[in-house]
């Protein structure tokens, strides 16, 4: 199977991916759904580290996944009331996540 290069952008910044032969549409709709996260994750104003942004959308999109099969789960930007919407017990289970997360990467300063 052959594949191909694609131009994208994602929060304003280039990136070259590789992609199979007839996968572009697809790649193209997750490359979308990853920009699309985290501008709204920036947008908030709350948080400027791009890696943190990176982070925080990989997690809300699949926090997401498992919804597929259930109940439809609303992303949570960071800063957001979106995180209202969610059972208490997810609430709780994401707020320590992401204090955890805070406080790896306070420690470390970087994801590699």
């Amino acid at each position: 199977m052959s594949s191909k290069q694609l131009d994208v952008q994602i929060m304003g910044q280039s990136y070259i991916l590789g992609c199979p032969e007839g996968g572009e549409e697809r790649l193209l709709a997750a490359v979308s759904k990853v920009d699309e996260a985290m501008c709204k994750i920036r947008d908030a104003g709350k948080i400027k580290a791009r890696d943190r942004i990176a982070v925080l959308a990989a997690l809300n999109l699949a926090f997401e996944a498992p919804a597929a099969t259930a109940t439809p789960a609303t992303p949570v930007a960071a800063g957001s009331d979106a995180s209202a919407e969610l059972p208490a017990d997810s609430q709780q289970r994401l707020s320590q996540l992401l204090k955890r997360l805070d406080q790896v990467l306070e420690q470390d300063g970087q994801l590699i």
